[in-house]
């Protein structure tokens, strides 16, 4: 028969100290009507005991499992690795545990996460929309059960939630802005999905930048792809075979932008004297291929951190829903490489 492992109570480190159990467990809380020197006492036993907590227990009796549930699109691109990198670390701060859910940009997927994050009753749910999705209804079923919602990166306005997300207009202008700095006459725009709000507002900010810039709008310029490298490539295919093909491509993203310096190359255009090439996201091969791609950062572990402290600030305020929403849009960065500088 195996030995039976016995597990140190808050009973245990009572009968040492001689206190009585609710003091050990407030100090072992950090609670404030508890002296520093108890804590100090308290903490010094608990070590020596090896106390460890039984979080179960403590979750059950206070109806909270100190645990985030996090759905992302995918978990292969590093955009999102590095916003769960900044969720992590301030959920960290705040003794919260975090569950990833991946949803591979299917909409049914991220049904079953939320279905499984409110099984498992985390506190809240952080979430980046999966491009499939084009009901919302299952966000709209977590905000009248009053769980604790924040929307990070692809967000919706139409489900009035918080949300942290990157001023997506002003980095999809200011990347066109430059491709019209490097002297770029003819400048093309590979776009995605458009019930996906995000890419909707880079094409927005791509034509504003040409309006305001006294370019006419060329519908033969803008192409609309899946946000993938072969979309990428596909849609600079059919820029090309053009009769006045372009002369710079802002992509929506970097994979996108990715396809398109390969078709570029297969055709064996010179990038970026015959064609400048600008993408989004600052995906981590960016910088390491050939020629290195332009792009705009999206901060995307501050954006992590961001929604993290959103989602803390409301709960402790016990302020979800309120109104006006809270909407923390962060600042585009651009990097300029030389896929894009000419000059």
């Amino acid at each position: 028969m195996p030995a039976t492992i016995e597990r140190t109570t808050i009973q245990d480190i009572a009968r040492e100290l001689d206190l009585n159990a609710s003091t050990v467990s407030r100090a072992l809380n950090n609670h404030q009507s508890i002296s520093a020197a108890t804590k100090e006492r308290v903490s010094f036993v608990a070590k020596r005991l090896k106390y460890h907590p039984n979080k179960i227990a403590s979750s059950l009796r206070l109806g909270k499992s100190q645990i985030i549930g996090v759905i992302i699109p995918s978990a292969e691109i590093n955009f999102f690795g590095s916003v769960v990198h900044g969720i992590e670390k301030v959920a960290a701060e705040k003794n919260f545990n975090v569950l990833i859910y991946q949803s591979n940009e299917l909409m049914m997927a991220e049904k079953k996460g939320i279905i499984t994050f409110l099984r498992s009753r985390v506190d809240g749910i952080l979430a980046s929309i999966a491009k499939e999705t084009t009901s919302l209804e299952h966000f709209r079923e977590i905000k009248k059960m009053k769980v604790p919602l924040v929307l990070f990166d692809r967000a919706n306005d139409d489900l009035t939630v918080p949300s942290v997300v990157i001023d997506d207009y002003m980095g999809a202008y200011n990347a066109t802005l430059h491709l019209i700095e490097q002297g770029c006459k003819r400048i093309a725009h590979i776009s995605g999905q458009q019930h996906v709000a995000i890419f909707k507002k880079r094409l927005e900010g791509y034509t504003d930048a040409l309006i305001f810039n006294g370019f006419d709008i060329d519908e033969d310029l803008v192409k609309y792809g899946t946000v993938t490298i072969e979309s990428g490539r596909s849609c600079m295919n059919d820029l090309l075979a053009l009769a006045n093909p372009p002369d710079g491509v802002f992509a929506v993203e970097d994979f996108t932008a990715l396809g398109a310096l390969q078709a570029l190359k297969n055709a064996h255009i010179k990038i970026p004297e015959e064609v400048a090439v600008i993408g989004f996201a600052n995906e981590a091969f960016g910088e390491f291929i050939t020629p290195s791609l332009s792009t705009v950062d999206q901060q995307t572990k501050r954006m992590g951190e961001e929604a993290a402290r959103c989602f803390f600030d409301l709960l402790e305020k016990n302020k979800f829903y309120n109104e006006p929403v809270e909407k923390r849009i962060l600042e585009p960065q651009l990097i300029f490489r030389e896929s894009s500088l000419r000059n």
